[in-house]
């Protein structure tokens, strides 16, 4: 896969986004859930926000985020189900994180850094989750959660790209070891079910780092 791939344009996204049903259940996700309850709320940025269930979890528990994503049909929607009552909490802006340079916007750094299934060859991924850490602040935390390698093992459709998929243990050596602390670095078990009807285990790479430098 190259970066030309038609899933990493906006316009590939725009397109499903503009379907009229939603394309994710509308739920936060349970892993960033449990990470980020054990945390005190502050400031927020999410990448890839898509619809904004994540997003929109984090205001109500407190706090003051900022989502992301390239897609604008993705953001459309994600404002359309932000509640009057959150408006104060959450800013949508259009990114591609694929060209986002840390700082150069002169952006603050967060409290709370997270990104939900963003899959992009080694190489990519190395530069994308690289700009994400650099705009955690000191004793903040970075979270990470994407699909396990070991769901290419199993009935579940993925693509048969291994180097898409990352463990919590790729993640962290991919920071520099002095200035972050895992917290939660796991294989998530899930039940799932195949487009054909069939429930299977699947796992979600979880990595919870502190940045302590």
């Amino acid at each position: 896969m190259s970066d030309t791939d038609p899933r990493y344009e906006a316009a590939f996204w725009d397109q499903r986004y503009h379907q009229p049903n939603p394309l994710w259940s509308g739920q936060p996700n349970p892993a960033l859930v449990e990470a980020a309850s054990a945390l005190v709320p502050g400031t927020a940025l999410e990448a890839g926000c898509g619809e904004g269930a994540d997003a929109l979890w984090l205001a109500q528990a407190g706090w003051q985020v900022t989502g992301t994503d390239f897609s604008a049909q993705a953001l459309a929607r994600a404002a359309d189900h932000t509640p009057a009552a959150l408006a104060g909490r959450l800013t949508w802006q259009k990114t591609d994180i694929r060209t986002w340079t840390p700082h150069d916007d002169g952006a603050p750094c967060y409290d709370l850094v997270t990104a939900s299934f963003l899959h992009f060859p080694s190489p990519l991924r190395l530069a994308v989750f690289a700009a994400l850490a650099s705009r955690v602040a000191r004793d903040g935390h970075l979270v990470i959660i994407g699909h396990h390698p070991s769901d290419l093992d199993t009935a579940m459709p993925r693509p048969p790209e291994p180097d898409i998929f990352y463990t919590a243990d790729d993640l962290i050596d991919d920071l520099p070891a002095h200035a972050w602390k895992p917290v939660t670095r796991t294989a998530r078990p899930r039940t799932a079910t195949t487009p054909d009807g069939r429930q299977v285990t699947i796992h979600d790479t979880v990595l919870t780092a502190q940045r302590t430098h």
